[in-house]
């Protein structure tokens, strides 16, 4: 990913915060709850700029392949009705393509300067840089490449990029509802730990790890531990159940891990601010 003033303001921004907690800790004598609550503030500014990122990535990536289909319908109406391929692509430059269309304009422009048509496309394909843009790029200037029935193969280029689409959609479709009920479980899982932290280990948090209840008696001496070294490990077990719950949820209804970022990290900051809020009210 390239870094971006977005992601540097992201970071210098969250240094700021984490510097000012720090401030506050040592010299204001902040209390250590308020202090974490802060911390994980500041670790959700510096990440959202990179996560904004991914899911601005993803949707542009997603009207790219949109946009692409529209252009290859029109490219083969176009040299069906007799047009070459080349001819065709310049003239349809002017047309608007959303977010492809300077890439568009960048392959009529190479055409126009007698770049040759194969090679174009690799390079229009390289800079779009999506899989389904590849595959049927590829099909296309290896059929120009040929000199067979170009116009066929970009009817059916056109025919493949529509079903993909539509199966990508009838798949967010049908798993929208297991997405809903994995942020819910996920949700009834924090509830879950809430009440592990605040109802259930204060009961237990004068139970003694020593040999007269069978828990470690090597010594015969006595160990307590208190409710927030035992109630730790609580924080740690939902992040990473986060971070691996939205990873999962993204490749199950986009059929990538990349689109589950957006997911991962939602459920992390959801943990990360329930958790350590909790703290500081109760």
């Amino acid at each position: 990913m390239e870094i971006k003033k977005a992601h540097i303001l992201g970071i210098v921004a969250a240094v700021l915060v984490l510097v000012g907690s720090f401030v506050a800790w040592f010299f204001f004598e902040m209390k250590s709850e308020v202090f974490y609550f802060i911390i994980g503030i500041a670790l959700i500014i510096g990440a959202l700029p990179f996560v904004v990122s991914v899911i601005l990535e993803s949707s542009r990536e997603k009207e790219n392949n949109e946009m692409f289909l529209e252009f290859s319908r029109n490219l083969a109406e176009s040299v069906k009705a007799g047009t070459p391929i080349s001819r065709s692509i310049i003239n349809l430059k002017g047309k608007y393509y959303g977010s492809l269309t300077p890439y568009i304009q960048k392959l009529a422009n190479q055409i126009t300067l007698g770049i040759p048509v194969k090679e174009a496309l690799e390079t229009f394909a390289k800079d779009v840089d999506s899989k389904v843009i590849t595959r049927a790029v590829t099909l296309i200037s290896e059929a120009e490449k040929a000199g067979g029935e170009i116009e066929g193969i970009l009817e059916s280029v056109a025919s493949s990029v529509s079903e993909i689409e539509k199966l990508k959609k009838e798949r967010q479709s049908a798993i929208y509802s297991l997405v809903v009920q994995g942020y819910i479980i996920f949700l009834v899982f924090i509830v879950i730990m809430l009440i592990m932290q605040f109802k259930i280990l204060p009961i237990t948090s004068d139970i003694s790890l020593s040999g007269d209840v069978g828990l470690g008696g090597f010594g015969g001496g006595s160990s307590k531990y208190t409710v927030d070294e035992v109630s730790a490990p609580l924080l740690y077990l939902l992040l990473v159940q986060g971070l691996f719950t939205g990873l999962i949820i993204g490749k199950l209804a986009e059929g990538s891990l990349k689109a589950g970022i957006k997911h991962s990290f939602a459920m992390v900051a959801l943990s990360l601010l329930i958790y350590t809020g909790a703290k500081v009210f109760f």
